[in-house]
């Protein structure tokens, strides 16, 4: 067992096979430690999400450290069979591979009772193990932009299905019209950890590469009559809900999402007498505008730029970011574009009439789950306030938000594979500026860099968890920041991890900025303590 370091409040036990992991990540279900937030199985990895204030971090090592994985996990779940049509684009190029026929591939994945072992990617998709140990091949060196939802398909020893269209690098045998991701149902995710399945071969008919769509609700605010509402007039670039996000979903695939600057969030909240973690409109770079119908009290924090109201009659003025501002009916607000910063939060009095996706009004843009992006003509309905909700005094807005062509620093915990990374990796990661690309969004910002990271290690990491914060670095050793929707388990290597206490400041970061990060910590990876103080 190893541990290393991802953040401040996560790491990473590395252990030496999948057998190991499950059996890990059973005791830790079973005999949780106080303070342990979050568990996040993957092939030989689990990532533990902890809150420092209740669990040291020795205090962690040491609890975990003396657990026993020796023993294996019975995986006697619940039986899924799936029905696929064999007529995949890799099939003949597996069954090269492999040496055998394209037939011969179909009887043994049809052959063998495969198992979940867990979650991530994306939701609804499940990594399953078990199956016939011939069936080992390579994820495909080029990864494809579009896998079609409902994909079967290889890496490695693994099966998995695609839950939804994406960009993908396994090798696909072909396709199932059965739905992994249904928010129709009581839980989503067909597949969960510990569950059996068994593909079926369902004949040569073509099947539409469409099927298995997640269905991501309406809005249900859309088009219905509220008072008092907000009408959307322009929803700028995108503007979305968000709250604190949907944790303790990583069993589903699921990762938190939620607000990308919190703490704007959570002052938003407390100008207009709501609870901090209560659902505000997202909007990226400006350009929205709403008009009331009815009486309300609203405010705008993160980003800053100019606020325009103008009233039925026509007349205009201008009101401050971090201020309760009072809406009267037929009032029009518009958020210019920013001089710093790049996203604005606009909360109401009372809350927005959202209804919440797994206990979160959060959109996840890359998972799909939660209500719709904002669009012209959308009615949000607004709450009455609660009993004893008092609209907040001003406050002050951030003195340091990011702006264009200039320098943000960001403190990095490096780790967890900081040592698969060139020797000098680190020190050009601290000493280059890297660049803002316009590629850039709630998933990560994809950074620009004069010289690229260089990897020492090139094998092919198995999928792990990955935090946000997380700095990747892909094949051409341009690093990907990771942020609010970005996926759960992840192939690529992390260097390091932008400390918690400067996240909401790489939430505001606009395109053409420059990073510069500073480490903060070294890269000290810990073996299991031969004698554990106060396990856990």
């Amino acid at each position: 067992m190893r541990f290393l370091p991802v953040n401040t409040d996560a790491l990473l036990v590395e252990l030496d096979d999948l057998e190991q992991t499950l059996a890990l990540f059973d005791t830790l279900q079973s005999r949780p430690i106080a303070g342990v937030t979050e568990l996040v199985p993957a092939a030989r990895t689990v990532l533990v999400i902890f809150q420092p204030g209740l669990v040291t971090r020795d205090a962690l090592i040491a609890g975990i450290g003396a657990r026993d994985t020796s023993g294996r996990v019975a995986r006697d779940g619940k039986l899924i069979e799936i029905p696929v049509h064999y007529d995949g684009e890799d099939l003949n190029e597996v069954a090269q591979l492999l040496g055998i026929t394209p037939d011969e591939v179909v009887r043994r994945h049809t052959g063998s009772t495969y198992s979940v072992a867990f979650t991530g990617f994306a939701p609804g998709f499940a990594y399953l193990s078990g199956g016939d140990p011939t069936l080992d091949v390579p994820r495909r060196k080029t990864p494809r932009t579009r896998i079609p939802a409902g994909a079967v398909a290889l890496a490695g020893t693994f099966s998995g299905v695609y839950p939804q269209a994406s960009p993908g690098g396994w090798q696909i045998l072909g396709v199932t019209h059965t739905p992994m991701w249904d928010l129709a149902r009581d839980t989503p995710a067909l597949l969960q950890p510990g569950f059996r399945v068994r593909f079926v071969d369902a004949g040569a008919a073509a099947p539409s590469t469409e099927a298995a769509q997640p269905n991501a609700p309406a809005n249900p605010s859309r088009d219905a009559a509220a008072t008092p509402a907000l009408e959307v007039v322009s929803p700028g670039l995108q503007a979305v809900f968000e709250d604190l996000g949907r944790a303790g979903q990583a069993r589903q695939g699921v990762a938190a999402s939620g607000a990308m600057d919190r703490g704007a969030l959570r002052a938003a909240n407390r100008l207009v007498g709501n609870a901090p973690g209560q659902a505000a409109i997202e909007i990226v770079y400006g350009g929205f505008q709403v008009r009331a119908h009815g009486p309300s009290v609203v405010a705008v924090t993160g980003a800053r730029g100019d606020i325009t109201l103008r009233n039925a009659a026509g007349a205009t003025w201008t009101a401050q970011t971090y201020h309760a501002i009072a809406l009267d009916d037929g009032d029009t607000l518009t958020l210019g574009q920013p001089s710093a910063g790049i996203r604005y939060y606009l909360a109401a009095r009372g809350g927005f009439d959202v209804q919440p996706v797994l206990g979160s009004c959060s959109t996840d843009t890359l998972a799909r789950v939660g209500p719709e992006p904002l669009a012209a003509g959308d009615r949000i309905g607004i709450l009455p306030a609660g009993q004893g909700a008092i609209v907040g005094a001003p406050e002050i807005a951030p003195a340091d938000l990011p702006e264009a062509n200039a320098d943000v620093v960001l403190d990095v915990v490096l780790g967890p594979r900081t040592d698969w990374c060139d020797p000098d990796a680190v020190a050009l990661l601290s000493r280059q500026a890297w660049t803002v690309t316009p590629q850039s969004n709630r998933v990560g910002i994809r950074l620009n860099g004069e010289s690229p990271l260089q990897r020492a290690n090139h094998a092919e990491l198995p999928s792990e968890g990955t935090r946000k914060g997380s700095i990747q670095v892909p094949a051409s050793g341009q690093p990907v920041l990771f942020l609010a929707d970005h996926p759960l388990t992840g192939g690529y290597p992390v260097i390091g991890s932008v400390a918690p206490w400067h996240l909401d400041r790489a939430a505001q970061i606009p395109i053409g900025a420059r990073v510069r990060f500073n480490p903060i910590s070294d890269f000290v990876p810990v073996d299991v303590p031969a004698e554990p103080v106060n396990p856990i």
